[in-house]
């Protein structure tokens, strides 16, 4: 009886022992399903938990919509040769005379970067100022050499338009070749701008282009470029252009593979897909019944998913996955991650007490080492 006493004393004390050296604040990864879940509304807190199920997932499935305004989508494509002010042109000309006017016979006298004046008009040596706004580049050369004739016989001339600041577009970011484009036939649209420019350089599954047109902005997914043909507007002058990566991220923090800010890899993320970009659960530390993501919700969503509609402002909201039950793995799969959001993954409640047994057991083992050493 006297051994059985000692033994039940000698286990309730190291009970208590275990739970004071428990309280002490073991180094952890953060917070337990009990400490996140008595900040919950209904415990007084400031957060809304709620268990991730089919209702859940249809309430919150809202991805970033992208878009042109009805001003990008209903423009019509503007005249590909209509020369403007500011244009840069180049000639060259021939004279079938031995010593021309302006070239030597067979030779070509090249004139280089003639821009069209705010008027539009441009000057030709010979042939003086001339009209060149609203005319083709055909009709410039029709009027540019009639003006010559009238002083050398039969003149051969060519008009090119070269880069310059009129009928252009500039394009910028993850493009093959940034830079100053001009609008000509083959180039009137979005889509064949953005060859013209090499491609996108980035994924192009989260790749998103920017197109501003004087005080209106408008942004697509490049994918739905490609997919939806209402979205290869037509470019007007002075459009600017900008391709970059999806500027979204999460954060991941917990018995996670890894803590950190993680940028989306795709257009859709899942909460599996998240758990799994950051090297998924750690097998050593973390309880699957315990995947949480926190994010402020907007007002209209909140109440979608709790059923109210009282709600005011943004309203934080935790919610729960756990990938143990039967239906986890799908809810996790058709859950959305969304910008801001964070993947907070608690650890196994046998963690906090393995360390806490290493906690106790350490020093006994020192000790236990150094009285062997001193038998010695």
């Amino acid at each position: 009886m006297t051994v059985g006493w000692v033994s039940g004393a000698r286990l309730l004390a190291l009970t208590a022992l275990v739970a004071a050296v428990a309280g002490c604040g073991l180094p952890r990864s953060g917070p337990n399903k009990a400490e996140i879940f008595a900040g919950s509304v209904q415990k007084e807190g400031d957060a809304f938990i709620v268990s991730v199920d089919d209702h859940v997932v249809r309430a919150t499935s809202v991805a970033p919509i992208l878009g042109f305004q009805r001003s990008f989508l209903g423009a019509s494509r503007i005249g590909p040769d209509l020369i403007r002010p500011g244009d840069t042109l180049a000639f060259r000309i021939w004279e079938n005379v031995e010593d021309g006017l302006v070239a030597s016979r067979g030779a070509a006298a090249p004139l280089d970067e003639v821009q069209v004046d705010s008027s539009g008009h441009i000057f030709i040596p010979y042939a003086g100022r001339i009209r060149a706004a609203g005319n083709t580049p055909e009709q410039l050369r029709q009027l540019v050499t009639r003006e010559l004739d009238a002083q050398t016989p039969d003149p051969q001339v060519q008009v090119m338009r070269v880069a310059g600041n009129g009928a252009t577009v500039s394009i910028m970011g993850a493009v093959g070749g940034q830079g100053v484009y001009p609008i000509e036939r083959s180039t009137r649209t979005l889509a064949a701008m953005m060859a013209a420019a090499g491609g996108v350089t980035i994924e192009p599954e989260i790749a998103q282009i920017t197109v501003t047109r004087g005080t209106e902005r408008g942004r697509i997914w490049l994918q739905d470029l490609y997919d939806d043909p209402r979205y290869d507007i037509p470019l007007r002058p002075g459009d600017r252009i900008v391709v970059e990566k999806d500027r979204r991220a999460f954060t991941a923090l917990g018995a996670t593979g890894a803590q950190t800010r993680m940028a989306f890899e795709s257009r859709n993320l899942s909460a599996l897909e998240a758990i799994a970009q950051v090297g998924g659960l750690n097998s050593q530390l973390a309880d699957p019944t315990g995947v949480f993501v926190l994010r402020d919700e907007p007002p209209e969503i909140a109440g979608g998913v709790l059923g109210r509609g009282d709600l005011v402002g943004s309203q934080r909201m935790v919610y729960v996955l756990d990938l143990t039950e039967p239906n986890g793995m799908f809810l996790a799969r058709d859950f959305l991650i969304r910008d801001g959001d964070t993947v907070y993954v608690t650890e196994a409640p046998y963690v906090q007490w393995s360390k806490t047994l290493s906690a106790l057991t350490g020093p006994l083992n020192t000790a236990n080492a150094i009285d062997s050493l001193g038998g010695n």
